[in-house]
């Protein structure tokens, strides 16, 4: 099962300097029952581009509570055996949670398929959606058009070869 994990730069970093995307329980994004619902399509890459804008999605939560991080969300792809991702059945149907799976296992940043990070012309949208990502949050439809327009750039991908070069330019 393909999931999409949400980090930072610095959380890129440090699984680059310890050699793990993540210890079991970690939070990512893939394509669950919820989400084809939502979506609405059966063409697997679509819904797998979905699982990734999700990420991303969560990836810009964790620039909102790290003031001192680089304005540059960051999705890691990666694959996992099936019974290592599991739906919160309590969250499965929450319209925050779709596409949400909890990996139970230890990954390690060895078996990334790819990362898919913003370009450096990015990160003043970015900035500002996280910046107005609490207020998005409390109903406020101007501020969600502040953190919609971080959707408008789409995330460049990375081989993993390449990952010591993205966290050499934080």
């Amino acid at each position: 099962m393909r999931v999409y994990v949400p980090l930072t730069l610095p959380g890129l970093a440090e699984a680059h300097r310890t050699g793990e995307l993540g210890a079991g329980p970690f939070l990512a994004y893939a394509v669950t029952p919820a989400l084809r619902e939502w979506y609405l399509s059966d063409d697997i890459e679509e819904l797998e581009y979905a699982a990734l804008g999700r990420a991303a999605l969560a990836s810009l939560r964790l620039l909102a509570a790290d003031a001192g991080a680089p304005r540059r969300r960051v999705v890691v792809a990666v694959d996992v055996s099936d019974g290592a991702a599991t739906v919160d059945p309590d969250r499965g149907l929450d319209p925050a949670a779709l596409g949400e799976v909890t990996v139970t296992v230890t990954v390690p940043l060895a078996k990334a398929a790819a990362v898919h990070v913003d370009a450096e012309d990015a990160e003043q949208d970015v900035t500002a959606a996280a910046g107005a990502l609490a207020a998005a949050d409390g109903g406020d439809d101007d501020a969600q058009f502040v953190v919609d327009g971080a959707d408008d750039h789409e995330l460049l991908w990375f081989a993993t070869q390449e990952i010591p070069n993205l966290v050499g330019r934080r």
